[in-house]
């Protein structure tokens, strides 16, 4: 199949959406699919394009397989719920260009928009019906609902306009895909039909993040005993993840468990002010985001993982995360209301306490660092899951069984000559493909 992903996110960056991007779209190349990718320069987590990137020019390389256009991008120093509308239409407007033109002459089977950008998702829907190619639209986060559950943005009649476009943004693909089973609900209250609708989550590549004894190396690097309890953040720091609450509940431990640290590893807009607050505390240290030859032992470190969140932010995205730090075999302390997505996800294998309190984090914390055992059940358990619902190489195969469904369709003209594979020929090896089709 010829495949176009349109995303704002995509390698280099590490963390976050490009993440999930760039693994897809290498996994369809490896499986013999040709796929082209338009997208913005590297700038995420800390919101700064590099200097090699910078350009008032489109780019076209190829990336480990993958036909990468890069189209310029207003990146905001500071991005503010104003400059994020900004950021964002920036990229649909510059990637309207490549998006038309890679269409019309390239002529791709599906054409897959990823969330965010939702703005720049409506002229993909518009190009695959002109192009006859099938629709897809992946939501890794309702942008709209986000913004305005956050205080981004405040005005109540933007959010009933932007709220109106995005229902006709959704309805306008064939097919509409997100990561948890709570956000798939959200897709349908939203008047997404059932038959549309898909969960394909996020993953883990389970070999590489396993679980063992504890690293030394970053211990060593922060000053941090070998006997120390570790509770590690490893993300983006932004407004939505509620790190003020681990330095507020550092705070509260420090006295009474001096053994205790914590590690806030990752970068983003909110790191200025948490560094700010954490100064003159002994038990709270900071790194940026870890290469991936690092990544595992990074996780390997910690004896606790900390996912904390605003309550806002409930059920408007499954942290990413939540994946790696299952499949390290170590507890997570998760901040989540009961009954959301998260809570769920973690129930039997960490703790979950209230977004928003601080002393109920610190409690939680308190509770993990004094039992080795409850921390080896609970991490135990959480590698199970990680089997069970986080495996990179199931996953990576559910996407192409949908891509093959969606595209089945007999009455489409072929995008090029030849002979058109049958689904179940679609996901052999390359070297079966050419048997089954005798060429």
């Amino acid at each position: 199949m010829r495949i176009l992903l349109v995303g704002i996110n995509y390698a280099p960056d590490l963390v976050g959406v490009a993440k999930y991007n760039t693994e897809l779209c290498e996994s369809l190349v490896a499986e013999g699919h040709d796929v082209r990718v338009i997208t913005a320069p590297p700038y995420y987590p800390a919101w700064r394009i590099p200097r090699g990137f910078r350009s008032w020019y489109f780019r076209s390389r190829k990336l480990n397989g993958v036909q990468v256009i890069r189209t310029p991008i207003y990146v905001p120093a500071r991005p503010s719920g104003a400059k994020r509308l900004v950021h964002h239409a920036s990229f649909a407007l510059a990637s309207a260009i490549p998006l038309v033109r890679t269409a019309l002459s390239w002529r791709p089977d599906i054409m897959l928009s990823v969330a965010p950008s939702l703005t720049s998702a409506a002229l993909v829907a518009v190009a695959a019906r002109l192009t006859g190619a099938k629709s897809w639209l992946h939501v890794q986060d309702f942008e709209v609902d986000a913004a305005f559950d956050l205080g981004l943005l405040q005005d109540q009649r933007l959010r009933r306009l932007m709220l109106r476009a995005e229902a006709r943004i959704l309805k306008s693909f064939d097919r509409v895909s997100t990561i948890s089973p709570q956000m798939l609900r959200r897709l349908k209250e939203k008047g997404i039909p059932q038959e549309k609708v898909r969960e394909v989550r996020n993953w883990i590549d389970t070999d590489a993040i396993t679980p063992g004894p504890a690293t030394v190396n970053f211990r060593t690097e922060l000053k941090i005993g070998e006997d120390d309890v570790v509770a590690l953040y490893s993300g983006t720091m932004s407004n939505k993840q509620g790190l003020d609450l681990v330095v507020e509940a550092a705070s509260v431990i420090e006295e009474s468990h001096p053994n205790v640290h914590f590690i806030l590893a990752g970068e983003g807009p909110h790191k200025p002010k948490l560094l700010e607050m954490s100064q003159g505390r002994g038990n709270i240290h900071f790194l940026g985001v870890q290469p991936n030859d690092r990544f595992a032992a990074l996780m390997a470190s910690a004896d606790i993982h900390l996912i904390p969140q605003r309550a806002e932010a409930a059920d408007l995205v499954l942290p990413s995360k939540l994946g790696a730090i299952f499949s390290s075999g170590r507890p997570v302390i998760a901040m989540a209301g009961s009954g959301t997505g998260l809570a769920d996800e973690v129930e039997g294998a960490g703790l979950v306490v209230p977004p928003g309190d601080a002393n109920a984090l610190a409690e939680a914390v308190r509770t993990l660092g004094e039992d080795e055992p409850l921390r080896n059940v609970l991490g135990k358990q959480g590698r199970t899951r990680a089997l069970e619902r986080w495996d990179r190489e199931s996953i990576i195969h559910q996407w192409l069984r949908e891509m093959l469904s969606i595209d089945d369709d007999s009455t489409r003209p072929q995008s090029s000559g030849g002979t058109r594979l049958q689904p179940e020929a679609l996901l052999l090896p390359v070297k079966e493909q050419v048997r089954v089709t005798g060429k």
